[in-house]
């Protein structure tokens, strides 16, 4: 996915808002890209521009080469609130995202569904409602609905945000081993410094708003695809944390003094 020269312009009690501004940005095939800056820098936006539910006011969204338009299932979004369907099982949950594919018979579907109901560890709540889950279980089933839905890109915004800290790390591995055994392309939305540390294979920082490009940090190649708590804790990471919280720290200055 490459974003070239996108900028976003919101018009609103007669004055007119840039909240994008020339934003270029190339992200690679099974790459994990962090988005990391201010709240109201831009960073959703962006990601809603990526999924279809925004227009850019300037510049192209393109996957493959080609521009993207409105949504489809080639990208699927997960959000920071529990998306279940309450009248749903969580096996009919997942099964959901391939309700219109008409390229897959009934029991290819079946199939699919049970396989991404292991691959996200939900097979024995396959019978559970999603008020029988915890949180997190709910988070997972989301995933899950996406990937079966056959989303080459999965567009996370603070998918973990409302998680206490425990379930946040056991999805943060969750998720990095599921790459692992799927080729998929994320961008994920975090004001978590230490989030964005562990889970990404770089991390754009970005200033306030308009929304441009403070730093990009390559974190896939300090410590490679395999994340561990073990790694959390190393002085290593405790390095690259400060690091990046120091970039930060760097535009909320700048936005005081502006």
């Amino acid at each position: 996915m490459t974003f070239e020269n996108v900028s976003k312009r919101f018009a609103g009690f007669g004055e007119q808002h840039d909240v994008v501004a020339q934003f270029n940005l190339s992200i690679a095939k099974g790459e994990i890209v962090v988005f990391l800056g201010p709240s109201g820098c831009g960073k959703t936006t962006l990601m809603r521009m990526a999924g279809g539910l925004e227009t850019p006011t300037a510049g192209a969204i393109k996957l493959n080469g080609v521009p993207l338009g409105l949504p489809d299932r080639r990208r699927g979004m997960v959000f920071q609130s529990y998306s279940s369907y309450p009248w749903l099982t969580v096996e009919q949950n997942v099964a959901f995202g391939m309700r219109y594919r008409r390229d897959m018979t009934a029991a290819a579907k079946r199939e699919r569904t049970r396989h991404y109901l292991q691959v996200v560890g939900l097979t024995e709540h396959a019978g559970a409602y999603p008020n029988r889950i915890s949180g997190g279980m709910r988070q997972r089933v989301a995933i899950a609905r996406t990937l079966a839905a056959g989303s080459e890109i999965l567009l996370m915004d603070e998918p973990f945000g409302a998680l206490d800290a425990q379930r946040r790390e056991v999805l943060q591995i969750e998720l990095r081993r599921i790459l692992q055994i799927e080729t998929k392309t994320i961008i994920f939305v975090t004001h978590d410094v230490e989030e964005a540390a562990f889970l990404a294979d770089r991390v754009v920082v970005f200033t306030r708003r308009p929304a441009r490009i403070l730093s990009i940090i390559n974190i896939a190649s300090r410590f490679g695809p395999e994340r561990t708590l073990a790694l959390r804790d190393s002085q290593a990471f405790f390095e690259l944390r400060n690091e990046l919280l120091a970039i930060v720290r760097s535009t909320a200055e700048e936005e005081r003094a502006a």
